[in-house]
């Protein structure tokens, strides 16, 4: 079980750990039109999946909008951001952000996404939401990067996380 801290305060987190070199599981979210979207796996594509506890959230909002701007930069790479937010919400989110080049989706209606990337809050204030972290999965469904921030409420590191994205367009 992976620990992660609010505000410096160790939180576990629960469901199976998804390391670099491992199988991205499938799992099944929604998208803000209601449509299920499947990510991990393998697929045509790279995926980046940028997991935030809620875009109503300062540091959640920042870091949906850098991706949203650097998505369209990177050839060949379907971005998803995962929350635990309801469509509605981050439907609403998207349309006041000017949010269009990723795709925003939540992981409320099956809960399997959090479970199978061992992401899920455990215990604390935040127990049952998803942790801040981005999975990079190749087109034969490999993870390639795997970023858990260390600390609930600051920024993942933007520039790691996008040239793992470009490094695994490229190959």
């Amino acid at each position: 079980m992976a620990t992660v801290t609010l505000k410096g305060n160790p939180v576990n987190l629960e469901g199976n750990e998804v390391n670099v070199g491992d199988k991205a599981p499938e799992a099944t979210v929604v998208t803000t039109d209601l449509a299920e979207k499947q990510v991990g796996g393998a697929q045509d594509k790279v995926q980046m999946i940028v997991v935030v506890p809620s875009l109503d959230t300062p540091v959640c909002a920042t870091e949906t909008r850098k991706f949203n701007e650097e998505a369209s930069n990177i050839e060949g790479v379907d971005v998803t951001v995962v929350s635990m937010d309801l469509p509605f919400a981050s439907k609403r989110f998207c349309s006041t952000e000017g949010v269009e080049n990723l795709t925003v989706a939540s992981d409320y209606r099956n809960r399997d996404f959090g479970e199978k990337y061992g992401v899920v809050i455990a215990e604390g204030p935040l127990k049952g939401i998803l942790a801040r972290a981005i999975f990079i999965i190749d087109k034969n469904g490999n993870v390639v990067y795997k970023q858990l921030v260390p600390e609930i409420t600051e920024e993942p590191n933007y520039e790691e996380a996008l040239e793992a994205a470009k490094k695994a367009a490229a190959a």
